[in-house]
């Protein structure tokens, strides 16, 4: 008889873990034994050990905390678990993913699990998620997938997912390229594998700020994270990866300050890449030394810099990471 898979199942609270509080709003309150009271039929497919790490909203989770869970990560798989499963507030959840695919290097499977109504609601969508979650990170095929997000009966790589609107059930998307997977009924049927290539370094250097361009904008805010001593900074362009030419002034003065400065688009979907050549046009901001992540939001941007600044990438270094 096969042993069934052993799985870590780390809470982190979010809404998934929340009940309203006497009308004052939603907090979190369920510890992973309350949450798997209305998770029936895990048994018959998986052995289960849970490790409360805490009851956080999605906004309190930090950098630090994300660099912990992917440690508890790697401890659990050399602890011999087969997978290990996440709850996690769905505002930071692809941050917090995004990381720990960053530094996951092993076959296992890493699933991250979250719900967008709360226990209060009736139609409270996080023991379907959990048990969803749980199946995929039993399926044997789920191995060399990385660390994925499963949500509304669809997985997704945690490279490529973003959250998409604010409430909706079906928030978690991957605009440019789709799912790896989804649930046909009882069935979990795959559709690819992502592409992945893990960063891991022994540490996240947190002094990266994230600045949005919008029209006119100055260049003072660029200015600022400069001032105040970042390292990094990303930068969420117009379109297709340009500046208004005062607030690309002050990213060259960035760049000439030592700061790796990365460049991705405010846009939902599509790529930054030098098309045009005007001033602030992507084809010069690429001259000046700014670092082009294409196809990923500022958020993980920002995650992807941390990450790279930790592992002692500069920008040149970077820029070949993102082109493998």
């Amino acid at each position: 008889m096969t042993a069934k898979p052993r799985i870590r199942l780390i809470f982190t609270g979010g809404t998934i873990s929340m009940r309203d509080d006497a009308g004052k709003g939603a907090v979190p309150v369920l510890s992973g034994a309350d949450l798997l009271k209305d998770v029936p039929g895990l048994d018959e497919f998986c052995e289960v050990d849970v490790h409360d790490f805490g009851q956080l909203p999605g906004p309190h989770m930090t950098p630090q905390r994300m660099f912990d869970l992917s440690l508890l990560a790697a401890k659990s798989f050399a602890e011999g678990f087969d997978a290990v499963v996440l709850t996690h507030g769905t505002d930071t959840l692809e941050e917090t993913a995004y990381l720990m695919d960053l530094r996951h290097e092993g076959p296992q499977p890493i699933v991250f699990v979250g719900a967008m109504r709360t226990s209060s609601q009736l139609s409270w969508d996080g023991p379907i998620n959990l048990f969803e979650a749980c199946r995929v990170a039993a399926d044997p095929r789920s191995r060399d997938r990385g660390v994925m997000v499963v949500m509304n009966s669809t997985v997704f790589a945690a490279a490529e997912v973003t959250k998409t609107y604010t409430e909706a059930l079906d928030t978690f998307q991957s605009p440019d390229i789709g799912p790896l997977g989804t649930f046909d009924g009882k069935e979990l049927l795959w559709l690819r594998k992502p592409h992945r290539k893990p960063l891991a370094g022994k540490r996240l250097d947190y002094r990266v700020g994230l600045v949005v361009a919008s029209a006119g904008d100055d260049g003072g805010l660029i200015d600022h994270c400069v001032q105040r001593g970042d390292k990094g900074l990303v930068i969420e362009a117009l379109g297709r990866g340009n500046l208004p030419p005062p607030m690309a002034a002050a990213a060259k003065r960035a760049v000439d300050a030592g700061l790796t400065v990365v460049l991705t688009s405010r846009c939902w979907g599509g790529r930054v890449s030098g098309t045009y050549g005007y001033e602030g046009g992507g084809a010069r901001l690429k001259e000046v030394g700014i670092v082009f992540a294409p196809g990923i939001p500022g958020h993980k941007a920002r995650i992807l810099t941390m990450a790279a600044l930790g592992a002692g990438l500069g920008p040149q270094e970077l820029k070949a990471w993102l082109a493998e």
